[in-house]
């Protein structure tokens, strides 16, 4: 099994029990793992095609979704997205905007997008296939994604649902007392020591770490001859 097929299944662990709700899955390995999901352990997910369809884990059409309607989803909390992020902090702040001082930024990015919104209103999650200190860092340059210490600031907790981060390395979450980053799981062939050494801030470790789990037979049987039998996946995950 490669690093990429255990990407694969750590993003679609996020949709594990989600029941109902509209995946929007931002990336090619968090596509296949929403794909995988609803074709396993969660038959009621609902996937678009990002226009104004929704479809099944093979294309078909299965119902239109307009932008009004998807507005509705993510205005009441009905949608499960897993964003990507340029940087993002230990306490889930996410930055995909600029790089460098906002009045003169050294790189322009995406913009803000609609990272604020899904931060306060539905579960998000998010995709890192190049897990480094550039990425993980101290604090972001902008904060558009809302991560725990400032949903807490802004009284919004109530709404607020970050999940798992996933990376090339490693799954992550905020089990901890501050809500702040947490080694969850390792990728086989990978250590701890590797994970601080591609961390730019002091993650929470415990005292023992799993390993993300393997995927099944029946996982592996789909996602190879099934989702991506072209094997894209390698190309976004280092060996």
């Amino acid at each position: 099994m490669s690093r990429a097929e255990y990407c694969v299944v750590a993003c679609a662990e996020e949709w594990r029990g989600a029941g109902e709700v509209l995946a929007s899955p931002m990336g090619l390995i968090p596509s296949l793992g929403a794909r995988l999901a609803r074709l396993t352990f969660s038959p009621d997910l609902l996937l678009t095609d990002g226009e104004a369809l929704l479809v099944g884990p093979d294309g078909e059409v299965e119902g239109w979704l307009p932008y009004r309607r998807h507005l509705d989803l993510v205005a009441g909390g009905r949608r499960h997205v897993m964003m990507g992020a340029s940087q993002i902090d230990r306490y889930g702040n996410q930055n995909i905007s600029c790089i460098g001082d906002w009045e003169r930024p050294d790189r322009q990015l995406l913009g803000v997008r609609g990272a604020p919104a899904n931060t306060v209103n539905h579960p998000v999650g998010y995709w890192v296939p190049r897990h480094s200190r550039r990425v993980f860092v101290e604090r972001v340059d902008m904060v558009c994604g809302v991560g725990h210490d400032r949903a807490a600031a802004g009284g919004a907790g109530r709404f607020h649902r970050l999940g798992r981060v996933v990376s090339d390395l490693g799954v992550f979450d905020f089990a901890t007392p501050d809500r702040s980053m947490r080694l969850a799981s390792l990728h086989p062939g990978v250590g701890v020591e590797e994970v601080r050494e591609a961390t730019g801030f002091a993650l929470a470790v415990p005292e023992e770490v799993p390993y993300t789990r393997e995927p099944t037979a029946g996982e592996l049987r789909l996602l190879r001859e099934v989702l991506d039998p072209a094997g894209l996946r390698e190309r976004e995950v280092r060996g």
